[in-house]
């Protein structure tokens, strides 16, 4: 097998001397796969319960998610309403994670060794501490202001998790970008935030994009912080999925999971399309 002596890198480093670590990573890559494989037919089944492999195939689940009642109990009102609040929780926390987060990656970035080193770590804390910790937190500070089961509370919670993303995203950009180049622009008369604007965002905006869609995917992927924070008529998808699972398993939520899948995938690949281009 001639192809296991073949070079892999400039070091002169053999394939078969890599392939312990190619299996490895196979193994895990399928372990990591397989729940999906799983659920994805098992939405397709025709069966009034969850089964693999599926004895029928039926579209009966995403008509039940997307047109018509659950046997649960969960309605078009109710699934979709879920879902839209989801979307617009998502799409806001966006908005806020994004900015607070670049504005805070710049500000590190433009910091001394010393600064940096002590505003990091607590900057990127709410990804070190035990998310139902966080989520307990927020319960309680929000019922001080009456902002438990608000649109106003689930966006905060969630841009609490996800501008450490943020800021770790757009920071890595900022390492790779001549700062100098903004410099001569204020040198030369504009103020810091025009020469941010015209020199320095345009030539990290991929960073941003990315950066965006993570925002995203945390929030709408989110289901702890949204036990504890959301409710009633702003109840989230994942946490609307996560009661049904409680009471009543429902094949509706293989469907619901599917949907969840194709839409975190894209976000993911959209996240390395923008992640390969330079800033």
């Amino acid at each position: 097998m001639s192809f296991l002596n073949r070079n892999v890198s400039e070091t002169q480093i053999r394939l078969k001397d890599r392939l312990w670590l190619y299996i490895f990573s196979i193994l895990v890559l399928f372990l990591l796969i397989v729940p999906s494989l799983v659920v994805i037919p098992m939405s397709f089944s025709g069966s009034q319960y969850l089964e693999f492999p599926p004895k029928s195939f039926s579209l009966r689940w995403y008509e039940a998610y997307f047109f018509s009642s659950s046997d649960n109990g969960m309605g078009f009102n109710d699934w979709m309403g879920a879902t839209w609040t989801s979307i617009k929780v998502a799409v806001l926390t966006i908005f806020v994670a994004t900015p607070i987060g670049t504005m805070a990656a710049y500000g590190l970035s433009n910091s001394s060794a010393r600064v940096r080193g002590i505003l990091f770590p607590i900057m990127i804390s709410p990804m070190a501490v035990p998310i139902i910790l966080v989520a307990i937190g927020l319960f309680y500070f929000f019922v001080q202001f009456k902002m438990v089961n608000s649109i106003t509370g689930l966006v905060l919670g969630h841009s609490l998790v996800a501008m450490p993303l943020v800021l770790i995203i757009v920071l890595s950009a900022l390492r790779n970008y001549d700062m100098n180049q903004e410099k001569v622009a204020r040198s030369l008369g504009a103020s810091r935030l025009r020469a941010f604007f015209e020199i320095t965002l345009p030539q990290i905006k991929f960073s941003i994009i990315s950066a965006c869609l993570i925002s995203f995917l945390t929030s709408f992927d989110e289901v702890i912080i949204s036990l504890f924070v959301s409710g009633g008529d702003n109840s989230t998808i994942t946490r609307a999925m996560f009661l049904a699972l409680r009471d009543q398993i429902d094949p509706t939520i293989a469907a619901i999971s599917t949907v969840l899948i194709i839409i975190s995938s894209g976000l993911l690949l959209l996240t390395q399309l923008f992640g390969d281009k330079k800033d």
